[in-house]
């Protein structure tokens, strides 16, 4: 730690960093006499990306929720408990880590309401945007951490904040918390774990990645405890200790996730290829295999009559396939040449 250096008298960065901690505070703390008005914009945002998130999740459209992720604002107080955790400021940690929550709920709640309207059922096997955020794997994590460390970094330094919007389209926080709302109320009690999953995953890797990001920055070292602040302090190996534990916890079911998508996936491309190879012999052909809960969907093309499956049968099993888990769908293609009529 470093001396001389109180809350009214900003210390500068070292190296290339340009921005203060007083900056920094300014940037993701909800304190001052401000507050008031930070405190509504979040909330204003958080509400309207949440029905915009939610709505392109139903409406199935990627531009519609790439636009809520734009306005989220749930990374200022996921940037806010970081930087709390390296300030050892206990005020702040407290309040970032509430307005997460609260945020979170919100999110969530806003998707089920939004979901009480919709005369269907939102779950992944009928929708693109749930089923592309209930699997979440470690890539996820690796992607989430990249993102943070970007976001940190911006943080501090302002020659490179500017990046700050595109590292609002590469986290991914409201659209998931939306997604968990939606599949809530349609009962898909799994995917809503999933999906929130992934947002606990986005979390954890902005914290730690921070966390990491600062220390390279030396910010811990720039900040003097202050005893006349009348500011309540925490202890920083603690608080980072919790923050690694929670990436930790998070990473178990991840990797239990990652290694189940791993094998699904095996199994699917073994199943596509026999079958694709079965099929060619009587003309048919394989146009869509789809895994869901278990049950791997072949969807075959070809002229009639439908083949026999018994040589297909006996083929997967030896390929270690387990066949009561293969459903086989064929569509008998027919072409008919019109004839004018006189």
């Amino acid at each position: 730690m470093g001396t001389g250096a109180t809350e009214t008298d900003p210390v500068m960065l070292p190296d290339t960093a340009h921005h203060t901690i007083e900056t920094m505070r300014g940037s993701v703390f909800f304190e001052g006499p401000d507050v008031g008005r930070q405190v509504s914009r979040f909330w204003i945002l958080l509400v309207l990306a949440s029905v915009i998130a939610t709505a392109g999740v139903i409406g199935d459209s990627t531009a519609t929720v790439i636009g809520a992720m734009i306005v989220a604002p749930l990374m200022t107080p996921i940037l806010g408990t970081m930087l709390a955790v390296v300030l050892a400021d206990r005020a702040n940690l407290l309040r970032s880590i509430g307005l997460v929550l609260a945020g979170a709920a919100a999110a969530i709640a806003i998707g089920y309401a939004i979901g009480l309207l919709t005369a269907y059922d939102i779950v992944a096997a009928t929708n693109s945007q749930v089923a592309a955020r209930v699997n979440p794997r470690l890539v996820d994590l690796l992607a989430a951490s990249a993102t943070g460390i970007v976001g940190s970094v911006a943080l501090v330094r302002r020659d490179i904040s500017d990046t700050l919007p595109g590292v609002a389209i590469a986290i991914s926080l409201v659209p998931p918390l939306a997604v968990v709302g939606l599949t809530a109320e349609s009962g898909a009690y799994s995917e809503s774990g999933r999906a929130l999953l992934l947002f606990g995953t986005n979390v954890a890797a902005i914290l730690v990645s921070g966390i990491i990001v600062m220390a390279v920055y030396g910010v811990h070292r720039a900040v003097a405890a202050d005893p006349f602040t009348g500011r309540q302090q925490l202890n920083r190996k603690t608080a980072v200790a919790v923050v690694v534990l929670f990436l930790i916890a998070i990473g178990v079911p991840l990797t239990a996730s990652s290694v189940k998508i791993a094998r699904e996936t095996s199994t699917e491309n073994n199943v596509r290829r026999i079958t694709d190879d079965w099929a060619q012999g009587f003309g048919w052909e394989v146009f869509q295999v789809d895994g869901h809960r278990q049950i791997v969907k072949v969807r075959l093309l070809g002229p009639p009559p439908v083949p026999e499956t018994a040589a297909l049968t006996d083929a997967l099993r030896a390929g270690g396939v387990d066949v009561s888990h293969v459903v086989l769908e064929f569509i008998p293609e027919t072409t008919v040449t019109l004839v004018p009529t006189d």
